[in-house]
């Protein structure tokens, strides 16, 4: 099964990060709440991003309340339901994975944006395999 790889910068109000295949090559740039201990909640400022670790995703089918292409990752235990899908600020997250081309700070405040989210998922849902594996881990740092 391919598996592609999420390195990840953790700030105190978000988590960037981006994706590569495994010939390293940059897939998309993604926006995630901060790591708060996987929980779970509908409250933005109490949600997580995921633990690091290596997941299952599946391509999932637009449907009726999501009219666009998206990705479901498995096995995040104890949470479920965790989706890769488009997005524009962090606050609107609930503990998915933002995907897009690029960040900006678009805004007044610090926190940076997601940038051509609908055409970067497209694009993904158009290339990538219909089931891989995603690694998530810290972005290493050089010195």
């Amino acid at each position: 099964m391919k598996k592609y790889t999420l390195e990840r910068v953790y700030l105190e109000k978000q988590t960037l990060g981006s994706i590569y295949d495994d010939q390293g090559e940059l897939i998309c740039k993604t926006v995630e709440l901060p790591f708060r201990g996987n929980t779970r909640s509908n409250d933005a400022s109490k949600a997580s991003a995921i633990p690091e670790g290596v997941y299952p995703v599946e391509k999932n089918p637009p449907k009726p309340t999501r009219n666009y292409g998206y990705f479901r990752l498995g096995n995040t235990s104890p949470r479920q339901g965790i989706l890769m899908h488009r997005i524009t600020n962090t606050e609107d997250l609930r503990g998915c994975i933002g995907i897009c081309s690029q960040f900006a700070n678009i805004d007044s405040d610090p926190e940076y944006e997601a940038i051509a989210s609908s055409m970067k998922l497209q694009y993904m849902y158009d290339n990538l395999p219909d089931a891989f594996l995603l690694e998530i881990k810290k972005k290493p740092t050089t010195l």
